[in-house]
């Protein structure tokens, strides 16, 4: 048991193989054996979910951290002192994750294998699949925030590759797919800028990017703690005192502290040596036993940690409120201020992450992927990951509510906002996966919304249940767009194409729900499944959205009229107006898509889909009955009786320093009622607005038909103008600048004036002057000079070579006597000088 979290790189490697093997030698294996290994890669990794679960569970929620083999030392430069591991965390809050994130994937990658089949590009897609869950594993078990920002940046690559799969597809539809990736991508960017600044902030400040450091002390409240030590070996069972009340002294002098729950554990004193021995001689991995000697054997808790063995978020809590300073060699700021600095840029980054307002534009568009692609990055996983950052920084939001920062109150807004925003513009939304993904959109604003009031379980719980009815939503409506695409082939004597495409006619949308109806009939299973879905996410009983919204609004509700908190009434309003709108415009599908009659040949002869996309739709919706009663509030009539009460609950206990501002609510019946009332009345209006009226003339909806509410459905419609919006307030301010940075300022002025006229020009006249006066007439003229003169003399010396022979001997007679008279003047003037 001890040992399992040393499994950990397994979740991350298995499907990374899996990419690997796909990427180079899938399209040689064929179809067949690519998909199984894509499969077996996810099933595997959720398999080691489990036992890392089994783990967390069977230790009383003991946290792991793991150096893995051959990356030790990732990032480290001694000269500075600066080390960044890359480091695995085990704890039930990255295990929640990895159980959602392998669970799902692998249910969906057993869909894809029946949906991709006969795809030209079928190994590279399941490639694309397995490195997709690689990175978003990588981010949800990392222990740093730098290794956070690799699964971040990942899964940004992976939904850009797999948005713009069909990117080859015939005009328009190929420059469609081709725009949504880009734009999923660019808009992204925006939101990792935050995250980005978040980082250097966070490492100025705290001088590490770890969470926690290895044998840290995550939560020195929890109840779970004086277990969780003795596990480790670092509680001494004999010398527990017999105090169960204030710290007290035994007799051979050892400090005793109350745990807070009638027992008390030991502090041992010990010298500075040998806490710096201790803090040396750090395992290699931290699988519990192997930390048995870490310093936490030492001080027993966070506050006798000296700070500099903490990590971001124990620091956080040991210096939040104390009045520190932060200098950034040149201004100063309170370290109470840049905490706050540092969680509105993780809210940037989770806006474009997680796709809330403003950088939400993205997420309908992405739509555009094949329909795996959008139930695996775009429901399940991927988009939560803004959602899990922020519950994992969850110290750091808990001190800034705490000290009168209203950064909890921006939060609420923020995702209240989203979430009724997005469920309005689903209200008048024709495409079936495009009301699905504003749907997931409305349900991120829930769980933001839910970590703005403190009620980080609620938001976790409606993250995983969310995961796994719209996981069956969006593959179940894979399921119908195939169902009518085959039915459409059928109808025009044409077999199913390999890429989806050259057959289908240009004019017919298969994900149009005015080409649908009558749907039931035809594709019995699918119907069932996405009824149940349906049901879960517009929160009716007894379905996994009703008990996971049901907590939200119920921490909502607490937060607000009991605690007087502004956005506990914000959170609480918003969202019972936003789960309203989810129960109509989700009813509204429901008819469009399964009732009444036909409104196409295609819909008329579609197809019920084959076996291997069926079974996971019928998995999902077993567990999307199910998968909400592991967090069943008390006093819940029968099911508190039958069930472990907030089993879920006390489960992350051991990851997060608060649990819902520290509260456990009893079952209230007046927040489920009013919930399901709603939602139950709205299911009825969409029920008799849509019900056997089918379309309104020229092919409008119901809605549209009234004048009493035409003008708010083509708003919805139009979805608030917002890509105008941006488009004319943005893009075209953006793209007109850039056509004037590129013609008039880089071609006409740089090129054509500054290049053209002064470089080149200028150029040209210090050419032209060195090369004619100065080269031409000084260089040239004197190296042409010395020519002419030695030419001169030699044809002046060449008139002496007459050719006669008796004029060479008069020469060579006056050459010796010239010689002899030089060879005798010394003589002579010798002789002259003595005569004298």
């Amino acid at each position: 048991m001890e040992n399992l979290p040393l499994l950990v790189p397994l979740v991350i490697l298995a499907p990374s193989l899996g990419a690997i093997i796909n990427f180079f030698v899938g399209a040689k294996l064929g179809e067949k054996w690519s998909g199984y290994i894509g499969c077996f890669a996810s099933i595997f990794a959720f398999i080691i979910s489990l036992l890392l679960l089994t783990y967390v569970t069977g230790t009383d929620g003991s946290a792991a951290v793991v150096n893995p083999p051959l990356v030790d030392g990732w990032l480290r430069i001694e000269s500075i002192g600066l080390e960044i591991p890359w480091q695995l965390r085990v704890d039930s809050l990255s295990v929640t994750m990895m159980l959602v994130v392998t669970g799902v994937g692998s249910l969906i990658h057993l869909y894809a294998r029946g949906y991709m089949h006969g795809d030209k590009l079928y190994p590279r897609f399941f490639a694309y699949l397995n490195m997709f869950l690689a990175f978003m594993l990588t981010l949800v078990t990392a222990n740093n925030f730098l290794m956070l920002f690799v699964g971040w940046e990942g899964v940004g690559l992976c939904s850009f590759l797999l948005i713009g799969f069909w990117w080859d597809k015939k005009m328009p539809e190929g420059w469609k797919n081709s725009n949504a990736a880009r734009k999923a991508f660019i808009v992204n960017r925006i939101g990792d800028f935050g995250l980005l600044m978040a980082m250097f902030l966070i490492f100025w400040t705290f001088g590490t990017l770890d969470f926690y450091k290895a044998g840290e002390l995550p939560n020195t409240e929890a109840k779970y703690l004086v277990g969780w030590r003795e596990h480790n070996g670092l509680v001494d069972h004999a010398e527990k005192a017999d105090d169960k009340g204030d710290d007290a002294k035994s007799a051979d002098g050892a400090e005793h502290a109350d745990d807070g729950h009638g027992g008390s554990y030991v502090c041992e004193p010990v010298d500075q040596a040998a806490h710096n021995d201790s803090h040396d001689s750090e395992s290699e991995h931290s699988a519990p036993n192997p930390l048995a000697n870490d310093i936490r054997a030492i001080y027993c808790d966070n506050h006798h940690f000296d700070t500099d063995y903490l990590g971001v978020f124990g620091q956080t809590s040991e210096r939040f409120g104390k009045g520190q300073i932060v200098d950034f060699n040149g201004f100063e700021m309170a370290f109470d201020d840049v905490v706050f600095l540092i969680a509105l840029f993780m809210l940037l980054g989770v806006a474009g992450k997680s796709a809330q307002i403003p950088l939400f534009v993205w997420l309908p568009d992405a739509m555009a992927g094949p329909t795996p692609v959008s139930a695996l990055i775009h429901a399940a996983t991927m988009v939560t990951a803004g959602v899990y950052m922020m519950v994992r920084a969850n110290v750091m939001l808990w001190e800034l509510n705490h000290g009168g920062y209203v950064i909890g109150l921006i939060i609420t807004l923020v995702g209240s906002g989203t979430a009724l925003m997005a469920g309005y513009i689903a209200l008048g939304q024709w495409d079936i996966k495009r009301v699905l993904a504003y749907s997931t959109i409305s349900q991120l604003g829930f769980m933001v919304a839910a970590v703005g009031i403190g009620a980080y379980v609620a938001a976790m719980f409606h993250l995983v249940t969310h995961a796994v009815f719209k996981a069956l939503l969006f593959l179940g409506s894979g399921s119908v767009i195939h169902g009518v695409e085959h039915g459409h082939h059928h109808a025009h004597e044409h077999g199913h194409d390999a890429d989806h495409d050259d057959h289908q006619d240009q004019d017919f949308d298969a994900q149009d729900m005015r080409n649908m109806g009558g749907l039931r009939k035809r594709m019995p299973i699918t119907y069932i499944t996405y009824l149940i879905g349906t049901l879960a996410l517009a929160g009716i009983f007894p379905f996994a959205g009703f008990w996971s919204k049901d907590e939200i609004l119920a921490d909502a509700w607490y937060e607000g009229f009991q605690l007087n908190e502004l956005q506990g009434f914000i959170a609480f309003g918003i969202l019972l107006v936003a789960a309203a709108f989810t129960a109509f415009y989700m009813w509204r599908q429901i008819v469009l898509v399964f009732f009444d009659d036909a409104r196409s040949e295609a819909a008329r002869q579609a197809p019920e889909s084959n076996g291997a996309m069926l079974l996971p739709l019928v998995v999902l919706a077993i567990f999307t009955c199910i998968i909400g009663l592991i967090n069943v509030p008390k006093a819940t009539p029968i099911f508190s009786n039958i069930y472990e009460t907030y089993e879920f609950k006390y489960f992350l206990e051991h990851s997060l320093l608060s649990v819902s501002r520290g509260h456990s609510l009893d079952f209230n019946p007046l927040i489920a009622g009013i919930a399901l009332a709603l939602g139950i009345a709205s299911i009825v209006v969409a029920h008799n607005v849509y019900k056997g009226k089918g379309l309104a003339p020229g092919n409008g909806d119901q809605l549209e038909s009234h004048a009493s509410s035409r003008a708010a459905f083509r708003l919805a419609n139009a979805r608030l103008y917002w890509d105008e919006i941006y488009g004319n307030v943005i893009e075209q301010p953006f793209n007109r600048l850039a056509t004037f940075l590129a013609d008039r300022i880089d071609w006409d002025f740089l090129h054509n004036y500054f290049h053209d006229s002064i470089i080149k020009r200028g150029f040209d006249s210090i050419a032209k002057l060195l090369g004619q006066p100065f080269d031409l007439g000084i260089i040239d003229g004197a190296v042409n000079g010395v020519a002419w003169l030695v030419q001169r003399l030699a044809n002046w010396m060449r008139g002496m070579q007459t050719g006669y022979v008796r004029l060479y001997a008069v020469v060579i007679f006056i050459g010796v006597v010239a010689v002899i008279l030089l060879m005798l003047l010394p003589f002579i003037q010798t002789m002259l000088q003595s005569g004298s």
